[in-house]
């Protein structure tokens, strides 16, 4: 055997690992993609073709509102149903080693014997938006492993956290009654991107109150496509309303099913991921084989200094990679 063929093997042996849900498969490929590992790019091309079966969650909202409670118990409640769930969990990044800081897995350890859920925590790594950058090909792994529920909970971090919702095909919108900007939380983005609107920690004063705004506010926005997103109320550590929620998302899931709804969404979908990954990709390459890390610095010095301005010297980038619009 040609020693070049070596590698080829090697992967093809652990992308069928991963498509018969091994689990250490699954998660040493995470990491390489987590980590930009050589085989990383070509266990993702050969996974391709084996996702999209999968249905994606998004659950955001801002820190206290019971995320990872509401993820737990949706998960329980996917597997009663027999299905197989991935679930990522996005936290801050660590200022000292980058890593997760409060891994979610430790508030789901009760799902640790299950087979059929996979628990991957996973830093932002200073990536905005409430996801990490590998966010999309990490759900890709997981659709390609088999999973027929994907729950990804994005880190918790404010109001802009809508990235969400290029990657998830329903999304939730977690609020609790009480936390003082209720209505300044609606109005920062959020309303745009829920799918569902979910009240959770229910049990607590004002709940009926909040849920009213919402639907004030629901009914000036009007209907996405014939549909008017829902307001559930849930108290997740008690696993109250949570079966309520997981039919709400199906109803969600048939009124989107059409052929045509569903090919319009991912086509969108995937435009926008396609010039998500195109940035990248360009930025990176530029950076690294035209630029360098040492004339990126003496720029930097330069503009500090006010010795030159930052427009003129990404037009003098743009020139030497022939990308420059100036006439």
């Amino acid at each position: 055997m040609d020693s070049s063929e070596a590698p080829t093997l090697q992967i093809q042996d652990w992308v069928e690992q991963i498509r018969s849900g091994e689990m250490r498969a699954i998660s040493r490929a995470i990491s390489a993609v987590e980590n930009g590992e050589p085989e990383a790019l070509e266990i993702l091309r050969q996974l391709f073709p084996h996702t999209g079966k999968g249905y994606l969650i998004g659950v955001t909202g801002s820190p206290g509102t019971g995320k990872s409670s509401l993820v737990d118990r949706l998960a329980a409640a996917y597997r009663k149903q027999g299905r197989r769930v991935g679930i990522i969990a996005v936290d801050a990044s660590s200022p000292f080693t980058g890593g997760a800081i409060l891994g979610d897995r430790i508030r789901m350890q009760r799902h640790s014997t299950d087979a059929g859920i996979y628990i991957r925590s996973m830093a932002t790594r200073g990536y905005l938006g409430g996801l990490a950058r590998t966010s999309a090909d990490v759900a890709l792994i997981l659709e390609a492993a088999g999973k027929d529920v994907i729950l990804i909970e994005t880190v918790g971090v404010g109001q802009d956290e809508v990235e969400i919702v290029r990657l998830a095909d329903c999304t939730l919108v977690l609020m609790v009654p009480g936390m003082g900007d209720d209505v300044q939380t609606l109005k920062a983005g959020l309303m745009e991107i829920s799918d569902i609107f979910v009240i959770n920690k229910a049990d607590l004063p004002n709940a009926a109150r909040l849920e009213q705004q919402i639907r004030a506010m629901l009914s000036f926005a009007g209907t996405r496509e014939g549909w008017t997103p829902p307001v559930v109320p849930t108290v997740a550590t008690e696993n109250k309303g949570v079966e309520e929620l997981a039919a709400s998302i199906e109803g969600y899931r048939a009124h989107f099913a059409s052929p045509a709804r569903r090919d319009r969404r991912q086509r969108e979908r995937w435009r926008q991921r396609l010039m998500e990954m195109a940035r990248e990709r360009l930025v990176e390459r530029v950076l690294e084989e035209q630029i360098g890390e040492k004339r990126l610095l003496a720029y930097a010095d330069a503009v500090a200094r006010r010795e030159r301005d930052p427009y003129s010297i990404i037009e003098e980038i743009l020139r030497q990679v022939g990308l420059s619009q100036q006439r």
